[in-house]
């Protein structure tokens, strides 16, 4: 199989801890989960004022996680290539993340205004110690910068590690902890460009986050991570087969799942492929 990642993306990723692939995914997947999402809110994708209501939240995040439209993406082979090569191995198992609707900014919903963020996923504390873990967005349609899609401050992950292990200043640092920075203007964010299908893979240890919409359409982005099969329990393999089977959430802090329930009462479980069963942990890895 050929590989996606040349040697200059390695290197990239290693010195700056994200790396951008382009193309991983067909362009009617992303339209598929575009669709879906349209669907899911039940707003009009031709009447802009009809994008500022419940079910969505501020920040745009859709408590949705079980359709065929996110599992085929998930599924996808060169999805998982691509985090295969990143973790060197193809013994994975995919999360159950969201998708995100984010509208643009408008003057008559400031309540929507996601003036966007900047974090870690991890205490910045722990950097020296926590072992090799991703975390990956997918670009469900082309993302310029007024858009407000992902962003991060590059490099950082090696600053926030030496700072972990030394104490010395590192610029952005909080002082007494946290996982936002405490001053933005010690740091540099930037912005990351992509089209419908590129797939962003980052070190969890990177300050990142997303900016603000500032253009006359929605941003549309599909969270996707694999982290080790070798890392889960019997247990944990369990519960994520029953909530593929019965179309519920994660249980996660992050995950407070649909008030409505819609995808549990009135959805379909996904079918997976041969790959997407192991992923999921249906099948175990040989």
């Amino acid at each position: 199989m050929e590989p996606i990642l040349t040697e200059a993306d390695r290197a990239f990723f290693e010195e700056q801890g994200y790396v951008l692939i382009k193309g991983v995914v067909p362009k009617e997947n992303c339209d598929a989960v575009i669709d879906m999402l349209y669907d899911f809110l039940g707003f009009d994708r031709n009447n802009p004022e009809d994008w500022y209501h419940a079910p969505l939240t501020r920040g745009g995040m859709c408590e949705i996680y079980q359709h065929q439209a996110l599992w085929n993406n998930r599924q996808h082979p060169r999805i998982h290539q691509a985090f295969s090569e990143i973790r060197g191995t193809e013994k994975l198992l995919v999360s159950f993340d969201r998708a995100n609707f984010n509208p643009p900014v408008h003057p008559e919903h400031p309540e929507y205004d996601h003036q966007g963020m900047i974090h870690w996923d991890i205490d910045p504390a722990t950097a020296h110690t926590c072992t090799f873990g991703v975390q990956g967005v997918l670009y469900l349609d082309d993302t310029p910068v007024e858009r407000g899609g992902f962003c991060c401050v590059p490099g950082h992950h090696k600053l926030i590690t030496h700072w972990a292990a030394t104490g010395e200043k590192v610029p952005g640092i909080p002082k007494e902890g946290g996982r936002t920075p405490a001053d933005k203007s010690e740091i540099e964010i930037t912005p990351i460009v992509g089209e419908a299908g590129d797939l962003v893979i980052w070190d969890r240890r990177l300050l990142h986050g997303n900016g603000r919409n500032l253009s006359d359409r929605p941003r549309f982005a599909q969270y996707i991570t694999m982290s080790l099969a070798s890392a889960s329990t019997e247990e944990q393999i369990a519960d994520r087969v029953m909530r593929w089977e019965k179309r519920l959430s994660p249980e996660a802090f992050w995950a407070p799942g649909d008030p409505r329930r819609t995808e549990e009462l009135y959805g379909t479980t996904a079918t997976l492929t041969p790959l997407g069963e192991k992923l999921l942990g249906k099948t175990r890895w040989e």
